[in-house]
């Protein structure tokens, strides 16, 4: 997992405190962007930091590091943040998808533009960055989930579907329609504001 620092297993165990600051420091952040991601709610996904390291920290003999630390965090953080979908009853859970084939030939939008560069390359602008938050929003949870995962949390496609209980197969195909889809938003959004002919530069 990129930019995670490994933590010591024993160092949590006892209660080590420079342990469980780094854990904090290293997942915190993390898991609040998956957490949101699922709820789109600040508050609650907070809440889902909490609980998240809290049930690190008290049931550390159930993670059996098959996978990474961090991997398994995620997990116990989706699945915490599913549970307070169930309870508000107001927005379905995503329903699993066929695993058709990664590389589908998906029909492109009409309006799509060519780009240049990919919409993670333009996180650095501000105003490019709040359109991306927007846009990311209104994707599908379970596209959404997906996309936060591999190309913001820069997390492999196995620790992906580690930490959603996919199959890898179905990550790709859910990151291959988010990105389809967050192009295709974002196309209009380009569109408005390029250049149009005849205008005196």
């Amino acid at each position: 997992m990129a930019g995670a620092p490994p933590i010591p297993l024993d160092a949590l165990h006892a209660g080590d405190p420079a342990a469980l600051t780094a854990l904090f420091e290293a997942f915190a952040d993390r898991i609040y962007r998956l957490a949101l991601g699922v709820l789109r709610d600040p508050a609650e996904a907070e809440d889902i930091v909490q609980e998240t390291l809290v049930s690190a920290i008290t049931h550390l003999d159930r993670f059996e590091g098959r996978s990474s630390l961090g991997t398994w965090l995620y997990r116990v953080a989706y699945n915490a943040s599913l549970d307070r979908l169930r309870r508000r009853r107001e927005e379905p859970l995503p329903a699993d998808e066929p695993e058709d084939e990664a590389g589908e030939a998906i029909p492109l939008p009409r309006s799509l533009v060519e780009w240049t560069v990919t919409p993670e390359q333009r996180l650095a602008d501000s105003e490019m960055s709040a359109e991306l938050d927007r846009v990311i929003g209104e994707l599908p949870e379970s596209l959404r989930v997906v996309f936060l995962l591999r190309d913001i949390e820069e997390l492999s496609t196995q620790e992906t579907a580690e930490s959603l209980g996919l199959s890898e197969g179905a990550v790709k195909v859910r990151l291959h329609r988010a990105r389809l889809a967050l192009r295709e938003r974002l196309s209009v959004y380009f569109s408005e504001r390029a250049p149009q002919q005849g205008d005196v530069a």
